[in-house]
């Protein structure tokens, strides 16, 4: 007996390595956020902020896991419908090439335009990026696309595994909410707090299998030292495991001081060896994370492929 989800699983995953990430504004991350936005508009106003942020974090979980799976409900009775749909909407949730082609781009664009090239590093981080100078664009761009190897598409597999499309989505609603309200300003310290902890809950399995992909990907021992050594200096509990991994790859130093809204954070250093990156730290951190994803998937299948066997 073959699993059927291995197929959408190996299907989904070439559309991604193809095509990429979408643009599209009935892509249905941008429907989230949409909602997202409207209600943190009615939400977010006077007292009992903390509440009224759980109240719509919950409600936003809750109703888009149910959407989904009534979607399930009703598709699975004509397999080639269901079938579509669950490759699309499977490739719609996990993304592991477009960051990274995103990222040879902004190298190519340092060459001749650095305006252009931190314009579009703007697009995908959340740091000032017009203080910054080449080392500083490429130290964001490795940090970046680490992090996203685990929360864009080692984290969105791992609950699709543990309960299909519609826990998937389920952990890209918190994925989205903590990009949106998650912050410790004075607009969303309160609002926010309980997306971002749901967060950080969700993300922390994930961003340790991160390290351990990493480090089966390239064997170097340092990935478990850097990891474990630098990672937990991070702000975030998650997302310092994977970039001191790719720093441990490179053997450099990432992190450090950068501007957020035109205000300086002292972030702590990741690594040891404070050195100029260079094109080719970009062109083999893809590689890494190119290297990376194609074993997640593998592993992914691995699974698949245990239940069927446990199922008998």
């Amino acid at each position: 007996m073959f699993n059927i989800e291995i197929i959408y699983l190996t299907a989904a995953f070439t559309f991604d390595r193809i095509l990429g990430d979408p643009e599209f504004k009935y892509h249905p991350i941008r429907a989230i956020g949409f909602t997202a936005k409207i209600l943190e508009k009615v939400l977010n106003k006077g007292r009992w902020k903390k509440f009224k942020g759980f109240l719509y974090a919950s409600c936003l979980i809750v109703s888009w896991y149910f959407f989904f799976y009534s979607i399930e409900s009703k598709l699975k009775e004509n397999e080639i419908i269901y079938g579509i749909y669950h490759v699309l909407f499977l490739y719609f949730g996990i993304s592991s090439y477009e960051l990274s082609k995103r990222a040879l781009l902004i190298e190519d664009f340092m060459k001749e335009n650095m305006s252009l090239a931190k314009y579009q590093l703007s697009l995908i981080v959340g740091r000032d990026t017009a203080p910054l100078n080449e080392q500083g664009v490429r130290k964001a761009l490795i940090e970046t696309l680490s992090e996203n190897l685990s929360d864009g598409f080692v984290a969105p597999l791992f609950y699709y595994l543990l309960g299909g499309l519609p826990l998937l989505y389920a952990y890209k609603v918190v994925n989205t909410l903590d990009s949106m309200v998650g912050y410790k300003n004075e607009k969303f310290a309160e609002f926010g707090f309980f997306s971002a902890k749901i967060d950080d809950i969700l993300n922390f399995i994930p961003a340790r299998i991160t390290v351990l992909i990493l480090f089966f990907s390239t064997f170097n021992k340092r990935v478990i030292t850097y990891a474990f050594k630098y990672g937990r200096n991070h702000p975030s509990p998650n997302s310092g495991y994977p970039e001191a991994a790719m720093a441990g790859i490179l053997q450099c130093r990432l992190g450090g001081p950068n501007y957020y809204s035109g205000n300086l954070i002292n972030k702590p250093f990741l690594g040891e060896v404070e050195r100029v990156l260079y094109q080719e730290d970009i062109i083999k951190s893809v590689k890494i994370i190119k290297r990376a994803s194609y074993l997640a998937i593998a592993l992914s299948v691995i699974f698949l492929i245990g239940l069927i066997k446990k199922g008998g």
